[in-house]
């Protein structure tokens, strides 16, 4: 699948990695619908991109505002090929706190829901539109990337939610790619290292420096437009 000229609609859209693939994307010719809450940001993004683009406000677990966001993509553009989940949230509480109290059960299920559950509830109704579209070359109807973390194969303390809820996206790759393989969707999923995301750039700055240093080379955090170029290399790659 070649990025020009198709659709594709990204999740967490407005900000970090969500924002540089939907720059990416539109850069190479895409259109783009955008999903995220943060609604000055998703209609700040449409400024920029211009008809390229559309906005929808929306939390990815909940099922009404998803469909409103894929219904967007064919009211819009016509069509849907691609879907990039980059919504998601981050924790970080240990299981036991400093005090002897638990960790919140209810801050547990929220990430999981956003992160793992979002992730899937987009998946599903993004597949249910593009197995309905005409097939192109080697009978291919579109593509889906997700977006995991090295926390899936390598969590730290306090990530049991995190690490949890991306383990899961891993996990229902192959049965995914497996199952929709039939349609002609192909499932990738991404599992980035640390980024020069807004996140980060709330920590201080030796922090920063001191995880990007851990990684093996090059020695930094990664940038955004790294990732988006790779989701680009999964849309486009024949293999």
């Amino acid at each position: 699948m070649q990025v020009a000229g198709s659709v594709f609609l990204v999740t967490g859209g407005g900000s970090g990695l969500g924002q540089a693939t939907v720059r990416h994307l539109a850069v190479h010719g895409a259109r783009v619908v955008i999903v995220d809450l943060d609604a000055p940001a998703g209609q700040s993004l449409v400024a920029e991109l211009g008809e390229q683009a559309r906005f929808v406000t929306a939390d990815v677990a909940h099922a009404q505002a998803m469909q409103q966001a894929v219904t967007t993509a064919v009211e819009a553009f016509g069509a849907l090929h691609g879907l990039i989940n980059c919504a998601g949230t981050v924790l970080g509480c240990k299981v036991v706190n400093r005090e002897g109290e638990p960790h919140p059960l209810e801050s547990f299920a929220r990430t999981v829901q956003v992160n793992l559950v979002g992730t899937f509830n987009a998946i599903r109704l993004a597949a249910k539109l593009m197995a309905q579209g005409p097939a192109g070359a080697d009978g291919e109807r579109g593509v889906i990337v997700n977006t995991a973390s090295v926390a899936a194969y390598d969590g730290q303390i306090g990530q049991a939610a995190y690490s949890a809820s991306k383990a899961g996206i891993v996990g229902m790759t192959l049965p995914l790619a497996r199952e929709l393989a039939a349609y002609g969707i192909r499932v990738v999923t991404i599992a980035p290292g640390v980024f020069a995301t807004p996140m980060m750039a709330s920590l201080p700055e030796q922090v920063r420096t001191t995880l990007g240093e851990q990684t093996p080379f090059p020695a930094r955090l990664g940038h955004p437009s790294e990732f988006a170029a790779l989701v680009q290399h999964v849309i486009e790659i024949r293999c």
